[in-house]
């Protein structure tokens, strides 16, 4: 076994699915970030567990050809980016083989893997963002990312991969005179108002939305001038809301909205369907990336005008309102009321008759339907929500997953219920990070 605080000279032979370096020392599998396939190391062993290791680079003896640097001041520190040390084209070859990986080690399956769709642009693709608050010494506010594995804020004035005007809308903020004046909240303490800083942009319309998560619905002058100031700034904003969460947790956003100015929601477009966006509605942060991937998931489905298509998490109905005008009807479950309102809302944007949205979970979904389609967390879909597909009995079920691992498990499951995997398709909507999506085919095993 390798031996703690020992350095050894190894080469990198593969890349785990969080986007570390594999190799082998002492016959032990050792994971050592910021490495790339190719590159032959000194490393210095950190930890040593009963059937693997972790490592950090002590120096690159030979540099790998993957190896090219994508300039961001943060990313060493933030942790968000694992991918920016080497080549777009191999961090796709790197994400297609973790897909295929999954899928034959974890689902012990082996479908028809289809081409790879990388991003159109790997840089600033974003339509999101939430940072939260914190102080700096000298009593201005600070906006940034969390530290990997801590809640310490690491200071950000740009990020590679949100739009430039997210950048500028931060900073305005963070060094308003007018923050001075305003309460941050303190996670140790339990102490303070302004918690986070979300941010969303409609791709196609522009749009912005600014959300600040707080501890309590009262305002007070300083924040209300700075808001003034922001609207005033900033054109493209359309709607600036409260989100209020007084809870002790770790979860963002809180349940109750109140807008202090402009709409509710902001609009865009995706798959030429009108949509409505909600503080608390789910809209995939990559818009163009998201068409190609729900445009997968028609060409998979290839309905019929008499099919009925149940689209289950159904968020803000994006995936069922796109194949609408290829089948019969389109049912919609999700558990989030807020999200089912704004799908409902969306179908009425778009004269689509034929689409309904109820709130409640994937597995009470009480009717038939000849395709299901499910696009779950990255947990993946419960048991029982398998078990209500398997008594629904599709004759095509299509699965959007954000997690490879999961996505296979339940595949996996379908497999010895009835159904044949007959393709895979990955598609990256997040480039430089460590996700990645895949859109999956079961057809029914008639026999």
């Amino acid at each position: 076994m390798p031996e703690k605080n020992k350095f050894y000279e190894t080469e990198i032979t593969g890349l785990s699915s969080d986007g570390a370096g594999v190799c082998r020392v002492e016959n032990m599998a050792v994971f050592v970030p910021d490495t790339a396939v190719g590159d032959k190391i000194r490393v210095k062993i950190v930890k040593v567990l009963k059937n693997y290791a972790y490592g950090i680079v002590d120096e690159i003896l030979v540099p790998s050809v993957d190896r090219e640097e994508r300039p961001c001041k943060v990313c060493k520190k933030c942790g968000g980016c694992v991918y920016r040390h080497i080549s777009y084209k191999a961090e796709c070859r790197a994400k297609d083989d973790i897909i295929k990986n999954a899928f034959r080690r974890i689902g012990g399956l082996n479908p028809v893997f289809e081409e790879f769709i990388p991003a159109e642009n790997p840089e600033h693709y974003r339509n999101k963002v939430i940072l939260p608050f914190g102080r700096r010494e000298n009593g201005l506010a600070e906006c940034g990312f969390f530290a990997p594995r801590s809640h310490r804020i690491i200071p950000m004035d740009s990020c590679s991969l949100q739009p430039c005007i997210f950048d500028d809308i931060v900073n305005y903020i963070k060094n308003s005179p007018q923050m001075y004046g305003i309460k941050i909240y303190n996670e140790e303490t339990h102490t303070g108002w302004l918690r986070n800083l979300y941010i969303r942009q409609g791709f196609h319309s522009g749009e912005i939305m600014v959300c600040f998560v707080v501890t309590g619905e009262k305002t007070n002058p300083h924040f209300r001038n700075m808001v003034r100031g922001l609207v005033d700034k900033f054109t493209d904003i359309k709607s600036v809301v409260l989100n209020i969460n007084p809870d002790n947790t770790n979860v963002v956003l809180g349940k109750k909205c109140v807008t202090l100015f402009g709409s509710d929601t902001i609009e865009d477009t995706m798959c030429g369907n009108r949509i409505q966006i909600s503080p608390l509605s789910f809209y995939q942060v990559n818009t163009v990336q998201a068409e190609k991937l729900y445009g997968k998931a028609l060409e998979y489905a290839s309905p019929d005008i008499n099919d009925t298509v149940a689209d289950l998490y159904c968020g803000t109905g994006t995936i069922g309102l796109s194949m609408a005008n290829h089948v019969k009807k389109v049912v919609g479950v999700e558990i989030v009321p807020e999200a089912v309102e704004n799908a409902r809302t969306n179908a009425q944007l778009n004269n689509i008759s034929n689409a309904a949205f109820y709130t409640g979970d994937a597995k009470d979904f009480p009717d038939n339907a000849d395709i299901v389609v499910l696009d779950p967390p990255r947990k993946g879909c419960s048991e029982e929500t398998l078990i209500s597909v398997k008594n629904i009995n599709p004759k095509k079920i299509v699965m959007i997953s954000c997690n490879p691992a999961t996505a296979s498990r339940d595949a996996k499951w379908l497999s010895q219920n009835g159904y044949n995997v007959e393709k895979v398709c990955g598609v990256d909507l997040f480039p430089s990070t460590k996700h990645v999506e895949c859109v999956v085919l079961m057809s029914r095993n008639e026999s």
